[in-house]
């Protein structure tokens, strides 16, 4: 006799053995690259499909940042890192808060590091952990779990509902498979893994396609991004600092010494040197307009 769980995960499309790779342990390395490019190739257009889910994720996530509502992506394993991840990359890239993305892991901080797999089964340690970061129902959870059936992440999702705030998930299986109730769920199935349970692969990958949409269409959506620059990036490493500069001098025509001429009295805010320098006033003026414009480079420069 079989147990439950052993039941309800062999049930799982990424549980299941995948046909183009039953011999790759026969294979040279250049067979085995070879399959798991192949392989590879298809998660796009899978992703593709899921687009229409994700652009209503979008619009809820800008709907609850603008009031002051933040994003907390909860996950496991590889699901949970790469949460984190995509987390820790907004406050370089777009200037946000660090608050306004989080991403929250089984195992703490450890799990970043180190394998914590018993931690994903702790369901009531979901939700204790997103109410110890000062979780509200202005929030939103976004649960990661490849399998959809993490308990961990399952607890955090019934305890955000249960309060009122938003949520979303981003599984691997399909949507009829989401057992918790979601505003939003994504749902790219990419089929049986290479090596099979390896989530890492695939379905990694297809998670981190759709995280990087979340926050970035959501930042452009919040006028953090002008044409296909990032205009409110912070200048914190030398790499940084270059770019800043580059992106003044591109919008704008200056050179270098001008625009780091400019970058320097408006302390760096990359935003406020271009209305600056293209509306022709100073930084007090430039501050302004773009509050006015909520942000907004091509706003600001119209009025």
């Amino acid at each position: 006799m079989t147990s439950k769980l052993f039941d309800e995960i062999k049930n799982l499309v990424t549980e299941q053995r995948n046909p183009a790779s039953e011999n790759i342990d026969s294979m040279d390395a250049m067979g085995i690259v070879t399959v798991i490019n192949s392989e590879d190739q298809t998660i796009p257009g899978i992703v593709a499909g899921e687009l229409p889910y994700v652009a209503q994720a979008v619009d809820l996530l800008v709907e609850r940042f603008k009031n002051g509502g933040r994003l907390f992506y909860v996950g496991a394993g590889t699901s949970g890192r790469l949460g984190v991840l995509d987390a820790s990359e907004c406050p370089p890239t777009f200037g946000s808060d660090p608050n306004m993305v989080q991403g929250v892991i089984a195992g703490g901080f450890q799990a970043l590091v180190s394998a914590q797999e018993g931690k994903e089964d702790q369901e009531e340690q979901g939700g204790k952990d997103l109410m110890e970061r000062g979780f509200t129902a202005n929030d939103v959870v976004c649960g990661i779990a490849a399998s959809y059936r993490t308990p961990y992440v399952l607890g955090a999702l019934k305890m955000a509902r249960s309060i009122g705030a938003k949520t979303l998930m981003v599984t691997c299986n399909h949507r009829e498979k989401v057992t918790v109730e979601v505003d939003v769920a994504i749902c790219p199935v990419v089929g049986p893994e290479v090596v099979m349970g390896s989530t890492r692969m695939k379905a990694g990958t297809a998670t981190k396609l759709v995280l990087n949409m979340l926050t970035t269409a959501s930042m452009i959506r919040l006028g953090k991004v002008y044409g296909n620059m990032m205009v409110d990036l912070q200048m914190t490493s030398r790499k940084l600092e270059e770019r800043a500069r580059r992106t003044v001098m591109m919008v704008t025509g200056v050179d270098y010494p001008e625009a780091d001429r400019v970058l320097n009295s408006c302390k760096g805010h990359v935003k406020t040197a271009i209305v600056m320098i293209l509306a022709d006033v100073d930084a007090e003026e430039a501050h302004r307009r773009l509050g006015q414009a909520d942000g907004f480079v091509r706003g600001a420069l119209e009025g």
